[in-house]
């Protein structure tokens, strides 16, 4: 019953998400009313809360994230002809220790079990600890992306309240109801190449990557947490890869257990 529904409702997300642009963005242009007033800090208008410790609930393509897909599985990967000889030529004996961390990178991270633990960085900023290889990812609300950064495993994430019009934003206070129709967008640029899969499937410095976070409570009180996530890559990718994965609520910090990257197995 929970698969069917975090599926139905992790596939709705990722058309929607591929083929809407954030509300927040455009109603801030102004529209020739005068300058617009200074946005109030993003932890102050959040319109849902996603503070917690959250567990990967792992619903389909099981064999693909609870193992190490074998060599030359690249199912549901829209591949080009240079990205699988790539990885047609993975070897994982020869994978050295600089390369164990090169499938936890944002683009490919979401679809690893383990916990995340999100805590406010601070008033502009979303902070998501992942015990999984022990990553960190940072969600920076209130601009773009600053050049010439050095790219990095986790990249540089801008992040903004989408679903809720600019005006409403403004008004909310830290003590206002959640809003059914808030969600968080968050594009990842500034990668380090990695992999999409732990079998050597690669991805470029030149990805993007694009995000929805969408919170929602079942009739039980079962919390929820889906991810729907767009990766871009002109250099190995033929198209869009879409995926969406789903996390449960858990008291905070249960069952934590930071792991160091893995090359050859699935944590």
């Amino acid at each position: 019953m929970e698969s069917r529904h975090v599926r139905r409702v992790g596939c709705a997300l990722a058309l929607l998400s591929a083929l809407a642009m954030p509300a927040v963005v455009e109603a801030q242009r102004g529209g020739g009313a005068g300058p617009a007033a200074p946005a109030p800090p993003a932890r102050a208008v959040a319109p849902k809360d996603l503070t917690g410790t959250w567990v990967s609930v792992v619903a389909e393509h099981w064999h693909l994230r609870m193992l190490v897909p074998p060599k030359g599985d690249f199912s549901m990967l829209p591949l080009n002809a240079e990205a699988r000889k790539l990885a047609g030529a993975w070897d994982p004996a020869k994978e050295s220790a600089a390369d164990q961390c090169k499938s936890y990178g944002a683009a490919a991270i979401m679809r690893i079990p383990g916990r995340l633990n999100i805590t406010w960085a601070s008033d502009n900023a979303l902070r998501m600890d992942i015990d999984s290889g022990t990553q960190t990812r940072l969600f920076n609300f209130g601009g773009q992306a600053p050049g010439g950064r050095t790219p990095s495993l986790q990249g540089y994430s801008v992040a903004d309240w989408e679903g809720v019009p600019a005006a409403d934003l403004r008004a909310r206070r830290p003590d206002s109801p959640e809003d059914v129709r808030g969600g968080l967008r968050v594009i990842t640029t500034d990668l380090q190449p990695g992999y999409l899969r732990k079998n050597g499937v690669p991805y470029s410095a030149s990805t993007r990557v694009e995000e929805h976070f969408d919170r929602f409570k079942e009739p039980n009180g079962d919390d929820w947490l889906v991810v729907d996530s767009i990766v871009t890559d002109p250099v190995y990718l033929t198209g869009p890869y879409i995926t969406s994965v789903a996390f449960k609520k858990i008291p905070d910090r249960q069952g934590w257990d930071p792991t160091p990257c893995r090359a050859n197995e699935a944590r």
